[in-house]
């Protein structure tokens, strides 16, 4: 028997319905005091001191439907922050720069119409959409934080059964290699917007099955580390679009440079920021 079923098995699952956590409105949830273990606290099966608290942010790019040239991949991204770690002044910083680009400050950026000048970025210059790429990508670069993608072809994956299948076989290999690390955690919360209804129940039944944890439905303007799983998504699409199939002209025009094309730009600075991020193997 795994620790963390050994403990529920002992406790029972009453012990954690009085846990709760305080949700700020543009930085995530933050634990609302310090959640004490009780009698048989994790660290009496692992010997390794208990964390608290850990949040993961679920986003993802593409759909369900056919293979199409304008749509072969489907991208699934996760953040992954200790909540112990505090980012309050990063997420100031984000929140100040989108006022400053007469944005609201909960604005939720989205990178790929962001890019393309689509919706509310249809007015917006090269140069003010670069800054907020940019910005984000910074707020990556500061903040205490990991994450992990996995990038499916569609073309392989023609149809969505086997395309859920093999979500669900990688998401679930990734948690089984890291489970040490998931097992020291008192409480893991997991945000998704339920965009889709096939990652919602993926989210659900996979997470649960290997670990116990909190899903949430959360608002991506109300979490800016849920936008970073935005941007994630966006970038291991470009990387993934640079090596099988070529990037748009949309997107080769926001990423070169008089001195670089956009996928050498891409390579040597934002991929390799990301890259610094990584969590898992």
């Amino acid at each position: 028997m795994e620790p963390v079923e050994l403990l529920n098995a002992v406790l029972g699952s009453s012990h954690w319905a009085g846990r709760r956590a305080m949700v700020h409105p543009l930085g995530g949830d933050t634990p609302a005091t310090h959640l004490q273990a009780g009698k048989y606290p994790p660290e009496a099966f692992s010997g390794k001191p208990v964390l608290r608290e850990f949040s993961i942010f679920i986003d993802e790019s593409g759909d369900f439907g056919p293979f199409q040239k304008h749509s072969p991949f489907y991208v699934l991204s996760l953040v992954l922050h200790d909540q112990s770690d505090d980012i309050s002044r990063h997420l100031d910083s984000i929140h100040e720069g989108l006022r400053a680009r007469k944005l609201p400050q909960d604005h939720a950026v989205h990178t790929g119409p962001l890019i393309r000048r689509e919706r509310e970025y249809r007015w917006m210059g090269l140069s003010d959409r670069r800054s907020i790429f940019r910005m984000l990508v910074d707020f990556v670069h500061r903040c205490d934080v990991t994450y992990h993608s996995w990038v499916f072809s569609k073309r392989e994956l023609d149809d969505s059964d086997r395309l859920v299948s093999a979500m669900s076989r990688e998401l679930g290999a990734w948690i089984r290699a890291e489970y040490e690390f998931f097992a020291r955690w008192e409480r893991i919360v997991i945000y998704y917007d339920n965009g889709q209804k096939e990652i919602t129940n993926l989210v659900n039944s996979v997470f649960n099955a290997h670990l116990s944890v909190e899903v949430r439905n959360v608002v991506p303007s109300d979490y800016s580390l849920f936008q970073m799983a935005d941007l994630c998504c966006t970038m291991a699409l470009l990387r993934k679009k640079i090596e099988k199939v070529g990037l748009s002209s949309s997107e080769r025009d926001f990423f070169s440079t008089p001195k670089a094309s956009a996928e050498r730009a891409l390579k040597k600075g934002y991929f390799k920021t990301l890259d610094r991020k990584w969590f898992g193997d």
